[in-house]
């Protein structure tokens, strides 16, 4: 199977790695430090940024040590078994120097050393039950063809039947498949493990239809199945993996003169840019290209600030150009430009050239300063919260259960295991868009627990205003305007649900106030 041929590789790895010390690769050096909460607490984009090698500088950004162990050793994080409760919640930042061109391969080896020597990482090879799927076949005979040809076969996607009405039906031919590798192909399409409890030998024949689309949580092919005599269900699945013994949360302590060693960059600056009116095309947002080339398309000037600068979603500098509000000519650029030879391709590096882009063909002068601005506190009211497993890992996990809801908005469920609720205060900026600033915890309730909190996401007040100017002509079916929300936010969902209230009082917090800048940039 793929996934045991995926571990045999992580079993050399690791030997290369703990075993054998003198001849294993290495970094020249390396900078090892937490990274500063405020980097990624209260941002969407909160994920791990880097792990490529620019130049002879390798990064990683915002890594949790799950993201770290994942990327050395080239496994999936729900194959990483066990850990401290906050191997998935506490961040790291990378600095590390090698020689340019070093392979992908060696850049894995060298960050399993480094793991080693500074975390004093320790993993062993093991299976244990993860959650999946079980594969079985229904009662009678097969309704499959045995297979006419030898070898291996696969499934393949096909192209789409369309009926006389949505969600058209998939196409999928499987031809000379074994059901261990059928077992294998559902585990793509259900992110989830599967095993074959079949008993059926050989190869088979068949094809699948089924439609693209389900209202319930299942993938939709699982609704082929019975088709072709087979049964799927819920169960634990053994799943061959690497669990951590034992690992320190925080690293040893960087090398003397590391900042000569490693100095920092010059600020990042595109090589070359344009900038001009956009053509009503659809926007898309400042993003990497092949060979270093960046785009953004009719993106509005603000939202270009807020990204470059990192302000809060929806929250403008002061002092803007009146010119830039709503969608006109001024609002809304297109961006073409190239990043320089070596620069990591990552968001900070692209927010960093972004910046001084705006800067430069804007003119821009700005400051920093502290005033009054509308924060949250959470204080507990009656709370409704389960005690956590001490052995669970600190995480929140954002599930869709429910399908598309009103006008493309999406049910959540925000599931949250072994958190306290400092820890939860600082995560709720990342999904409450009313929530601009960090939320302090006033809540008085100690140790860790276990919640469940289902929400609609689009139902806060900064999305609905969004969402009234994207659908102010929609209509319903009964002629009356549409309800572009038809959830419950989170403030509303945490005070129903848990019996925790999110308070709004005014308190100060550093804003962008812009003192000059130009209406349109200059020249290209």
């Amino acid at each position: 199977m793929r996934i045991l041929k995926s571990l045999g590789a992580i079993t050399l790895l690791a030997a290369a790695a703990f075993g054998q010390s003198n001849i294993r690769p290495s970094f020249d050096i390396a900078d090892v430090h937490m990274s500063p909460r405020k980097n990624w607490s209260q941002i969407p984009t909160n994920q791990m940024d880097g792990g490529v090698l620019g130049g002879d500088r390798y990064e990683i950004r915002r890594a949790s040590m799950l993201d770290l162990i994942r990327n050395a050793y080239g496994i999936d994080a729900d194959k990483i078994f066990g850990g401290p409760a906050w191997l998935d919640y506490d961040r790291y930042d990378i600095l590390a120097k090698t020689k340019p061109a070093t392979k992908p391969a060696v850049l894995k080896q060298m960050l399993q050393t480094l793991l080693a020597d500074r975390f004093h990482l320790v993993l062993k090879q093991e299976s244990q039950p993860s959650q999946g799927f079980i594969l079985t076949a229904a009662k009678g005979e097969p309704k499959m063809k045995p297979a006419e040809t030898e070898g291996s076969g696969t499934c393949e996607q096909g192209r789409p039947t369309f009926g006389g009405a949505p969600p058209p039906l998939a196409n999928v031919q499987c031809r000379n498949i074994s059901m261990t590798a059928f077992a294998d192909w559902i585990h793509l399409v259900a992110r989830k493990p599967v095993q074959d409890s079949t008993g059926l030998d050989g190869n088979w024949d068949f094809d699948l239809h089924y439609p693209m689309s389900r209202a319930d949580a299942d993938p939709p092919v699982f609704a082929a199945l019975p088709g072709i005599g087979l049964k799927i269900e819920p169960g634990k699945v053994p799943q061959p993996g690497l669990t951590v013994v034992s690992v320190d949360e925080q690293p040893t302590l960087n090398p003397p003169h590391i900042e000569e060693a490693l100095p920092a960059r010059p600020p990042a600056k595109f090589e070359v840019a344009s900038l001009r009116p956009c053509d009503n095309t659809m926007t898309t947002t400042p993003r990497f290209l092949s060979g270093g080339r960046i785009t953004a398309n009719c993106e509005t000037v603000l939202g270009l600030i807020r990204q470059a600068f990192g302000l809060p979603f929806q929250q403008n500098p002061i002092g803007a150009p009146k010119s830039f509000e709503g969608r006109n000519d001024y609002s809304n650029i297109t961006i073409a430009a190239k990043a320089p030879a070596g620069a990591p391709q990552d968001r900070e590096t692209l927010n960093t050239m972004l910046r001084a882009l705006l800067i430069d063909r804007y003119k821009i002068a700005f400051h920093y300063e502290d005033q009054p601005m509308d924060t949250a506190t959470l204080v507990a009211v009656k709370p409704r919260l389960g005690k956590a497993d001490p052995a669970g890992r600190t995480t929140c996990v954002r599930q869709f259960p429910e399908g598309p809801g009103k006008m493309g908005g999406q049910p959540t469920r925000l599931v949250c295991h072994n958190m306290t609720m400092a820890q939860f205060a600082e995560q709720i900026p990342v999904y409450d868009y009313d929530i601009l600033y960090p939320v302090q915890d006033a809540t008085g309730l100690e140790g860790a627990w276990d919640f469940t909190i289902n929400f609609d996401p689009m139902a806060s007040r900064g999305a609905m205003a969004l969402r009234m100017q994207m659908f102010s002509g929609a209509t319903a079916a009964n002629g009356q305007p549409a309800d572009p929300i038809g959830g419950v936010n989170l403030e509303d969902a945490i005070r129903k649900q848990l019996g925790i209230e999110l308070k709004i009082s005014k308190r100060p917090q550093p804003v962008l106030v812009i003192d000059h800048m130009l209406e349109k940039p200059t020249g290209n």
